[in-house]
């Protein structure tokens, strides 16, 4: 299976987890972006924990790429505060939710549907933040990402990312056993391939620490900030154990 495959199959997936109601596919309400006009606002990398504003700095005038961020959760708030928003996703779905937020709103936003495993469609040193929220579990191979976030920032811009802790792709439904060896690649593993189809979870990979943070070290960011966080709900979350990576990481 080769990777043009797999992509086309998680869009798809994520279609289908839209149209059922799926918690990272529900755009923001009206409410939610009045709020953001007047300087109430709060968006999400991970789970449960809120993105630091200071992470941010001031957002208006500064060119935002919301990297596989589709949904209309996160770029609505980012141009209520003033930004000038880009938006790439593979998702129709989640790509159908932005626009209909923008029209809805009425603020101008950039919205490509995108292959993050493709060369970025931007030019270098573009924007000045790109957020990123948990998707590169989606993605076989991470290092190449992080490389063109790299190019397409600005010196001194922010990649503001959320990412998986692996933990999840080890333990069983139940989340009560260890029932899978690591790397989870079901391109490579035809038991974990079946496992994923069995869920309608999609092609997804786990991603060790080396390729997470390393992979951002190599491509030439400093990492600045970092917080764990948990599944939000389950065992293991109410165990306390985390199960995702937030960090922010800059352009020098």
């Amino acid at each position: 299976m080769g990777e043009i495959n797999y992509q086309e199959i998680n869009a798809e997936t994520i279609d289908r987890w839209v149209e059922g109601g799926w918690e990272w596919g529900k755009p923001v309400s009206h409410e939610t972006y009045i709020r953001a006009l007047h300087g109430e606002w709060d968006v999400l990398l991970t789970p449960t924990k809120p993105v630091p504003h200071e992470w941010f700095g001031t957002l208006r005038g500064k060119k935002v790429l919301g990297l596989a961020s589709g949904g209309g959760q996160q770029m609505p708030v980012f141009a209520a505060l003033g930004a000038d928003c880009t938006v790439l996703d593979y998702s129709l779905k989640q790509i159908e939710s932005e626009r209909m937020v923008s029209e809805r709103e009425g603020y101008p936003i950039r919205i490509i549907r995108g292959d993050m495993t493709k060369p970025l469609p931007f030019a270098d040193a573009e924007f000045d933040i790109i957020f990123h929220p948990v998707s590169n579990c989606y993605v076989e191979e991470v290092r190449p990402i992080w490389k063109e976030c790299y190019r397409v920032l600005k010196t001194g811009g922010y990649l503001i990312a959320g990412t998986d802790h692996y933990v999840n792709y080890i333990v069983d439904n139940e989340e009560k056993m260890v029932v899978n060896s690591l790397p989870y690649n079901p391109l490579k593993n035809p038991e974990q391939m079946k496992q994923l189809r069995e869920e309608d979870d999609g092609v997804q990979f786990s991603h060790f620490i080396q390729e997470q943070i390393g992979g951002q070290l190599e491509a030439g960011f400093r990492l600045l900030n970092i917080y764990e966080d948990t599944n939000g709900e389950g065992r293991l979350h109410e165990l306390g154990i985390p199960t995702f990576l937030a960090m922010r990481s800059v352009k020098e």
